[in-house]
């Protein structure tokens, strides 16, 4: 980039300038390979620059881009229909983010509430939680860093611990206007926290009790990262709302709000809408994208290479320092007993893309096609560099 840039200053600038990608390598503008263990946060599922993905793209850019949605188009149906039927769910509203798919499952919680006879309705949220940086879901995250300054905050959210089952009954028993109960299956940028699968259950049970949502965030766990479809699928339960995003389109921007049961019919015409998202571009990716995973056996892949990296992780960095090695599949994350951030630039300069996250956790979120091979070459490369900032003396505020 140049040394004066006209971009607003809201990223924290790397030593890296992308050129181009292939599979699992991204190349700097100097011709530099980096293994990347990010894939643009989630994104990339079927790495860079897939064949079958490419291929699709030209065609469909050559064919027709973007039409209104008040026109229909197969892959509208044909992505919609897809998603019900690997999710066990009812219909589908589709956007082009994450932070749009959560502010439409916030819309349908307060408008679901509103039928019920509640005149301010409320959704339990999450400590460390995270859900987009509009007004609405920057107040559902439970980040006062990244909310400081864009005070006041939009109301109507109740606050509790992730895993505390008794918090959440209290809760039910105290406050009569809740209508919602809005989570993540695991938490990312909180420091790749799962929820625990009972904990889902029960949480489920407590929600057809007491005739509440369950909305379960999937935009950056799901599209088969943990070796399910979606990660709240371990627990053996359909949640009422699902926002999806990140990894659902292999990088063309995409969002969608899958509903089940009562929910799927709270949004009639007119009450929610959409310019850009349902694009025919952004549906044939998201076609592409299930089908390639499908024939070539990704989530099953996501599942083996992440068991085996986490414990090639836990088994090198044993000892003092290392607090947990935890996730699912390829959603992983390092927890490290002090501040860690300074290992992203010095994985750059070792050819290696991560980022850390909540401070002291190192994110791994590599595509769905990382092997066993990648793997041990990410480990070989992360490694030395934890175990040297590990060795010195833990910060005083750590």
């Amino acid at each position: 980039m140049a040394a004066t840039s006209h971009l607003m200053p809201t990223y924290g600038p790397q030593p890296l300038t992308v050129s181009h990608g292939d599979g699992v390598w991204l190349f700097d503008d100097a011709g530099r390979r980096y293994l990347d263990g990010l894939s643009g946060i989630a994104v990339n599922t079927l790495g860079h620059n897939h064949p079958k993905l490419v291929e699709a793209l030209r065609e469909q850019v050559a064919r027709v881009i973007h039409c209104s949605n008040l026109h229909a188009h197969p892959l509208r149906e044909q992505l919609a229909q897809m998603l019900v039927e690997r999710s066990g769910m009812t219909n589908v509203f589709f956007c082009n983010s994450g932070l749009e798919a959560n502010e439409a499952a916030i819309k349908i919680a307060r408008k679901y509430g509103h039928e019920r006879g509640i005149d301010r309705p409320e959704i339990i949220v999450y400590e460390k939680a995270f859900h987009g940086r509009s007004l609405a879901t920057l107040s559902a995250t439970g980040n006062a860093k990244v909310q400081k300054g864009f005070e006041p905050l939009v109301e109507g959210f109740v606050r509790v611990g992730l895993n505390d089952i008794e918090e959440m009954r209290r809760i039910a028993a105290e406050r009569p206007k809740v209508s919602a109960v809005f989570l993540e299956a695991i938490q990312g940028e909180g420091g790749i926290r799962p929820a625990h699968l009972e904990y889902l259950r029960q949480v489920r049970q407590l929600c057809d009790e007491r005739g509440w949502l369950l909305m379960i965030d999937e935009v950056q766990c799901g599209t088969g990262r943990t070796g399910k479809w979606f990660a709240h699928q371990w627990a053996g339960i359909v949640p009422d709302v699902m926002p999806l995003a990140k990894g659902l389109g292999s990088g063309v921007p995409i969002g969608a709000v899958v509903a089940h049961g009562a929910a799927a019919q709270v949004f009639q015409a007119g009450n929610h809408g959409t310019t850009f998202g349902g694009n025919p571009l952004a549906m044939r990716a998201g076609v592409t994208t299930i089908e390639v995973m499908e024939a070539d056996g990704l989530m099953a892949n996501a599942a083996e290479v992440g068991d085996h990296l986490m414990e090639s992780l836990r088994r090198e960095l044993a000892g003092p320092g290392l607090v947990e090695v935890r996730g699912r599949g390829l959603m992983i994350g390092v927890e490290l007993d002090r501040p860690c951030g300074e290992l992203v630039g010095q994985c750059l300069e070792k050819g290696l893309v991560l980022n850390v996250t909540a401070d002291s956790v190192i994110r791994l979120l590599p595509a769905l096609v990382f092997s066993r091979e990648h793997a041990d070459r990410l480990v070989e490369t992360l490694v030395p560099l934890v175990r040297t900032l590990l060795s010195r003396e833990r910060p005083a505020s750590a």
